[in-house]
C-alpha cells in the first residue's frame, strides 16, 4: 500500500494545519498504542464553510463532504502527535455527530464521508467500528463533528 499522504494527494487532498481548539481541551491524546482525537469540526482555514442543521440549511451531500473534512482535520491532529501517518496500524473507531433537522434520519450516509476517506487512505486498515449520532446542535452551529481512535 502506498503512503497515506500519497493516497491523499491521489484523492486531490492535503493535510491541513491542526485546527486550534475552540475551548479547554487539546486536539489529540496518545495513550499507549491508541491515539484519540477530540471532536473535529469541518474547519477550513479557520472557519466553518457551512453552518446549520442537516436536512434543513445543509443538504446531505454537502454534509457528507463536511464529514470528510472533519476526518481530514482529525488525520492532521493524529500526524501532529505521531509524526507520520504510515505509523497508523488501523483505524479502530469513528464517532460522527450530525446536527440534524427533527425529521432527518440519514446520519449514517453523512458520516460515510469520513469512513470512505479513511478506507481510501488506509485500505483494509481503514475499516473501523462506528457510531453515527443525530444531535440537536453542535459547537459553532457546525453541521457535523467527527472523532477518531487509531492504533499505532
Amino acid at each position: 500500500m502506498s503512503h497515506p499522504e500519497e493516497k491523499l494527494t491521489e484523492l486531490g487532498l492535503k493535510l491541513p494545519e491542526v485546527v486550534p481548539p475552540v475551548a479547554a481541551y487539546i486536539p489529540v491524546v496518545r495513550s499507549g498504542n491508541l491515539v484519540y482525537t477530540s471532536g473535529q469540526l469541518p474547519m477550513v482555514d479557520g472557519a466553518l464553510p457551512m453552518v446549520g442543521k442537516v436536512g434543513a440549511e445543509v443538504g446531505p451531500e454537502d454534509a457528507k463532504a463536511l464529514a470528510q473534512r472533519c476526518a481530514l482535520n482529525a488525520l492532521a491532529a493524529i500526524k501532529s502527535e505521531i509524526g507520520d501517518l504510515a505509523l497508523v496500524k488501523r483505524v479502530v473507531k469513528v464517532v460522527g455527530f450530525v446536527a440534524s433537522a427533527p425529521d432527518f434520519t440519514g446520519q449514517p450516509a453523512v458520516v460515510n464521508g469520513a469512513s470512505e476517506l479513511l478506507g481510501a487512505v488506509f485500505g483494509e486498515a481503514g475499516r473501523h467500528a462506528r457510531s453515527a449520532v443525530g444531535v440537536a446542535v453542535l459547537p459553532l452551529d457546525a453541521p457535523v463533528e467527527v472523532e477518531l481512535i487509531v492504533e499505532v
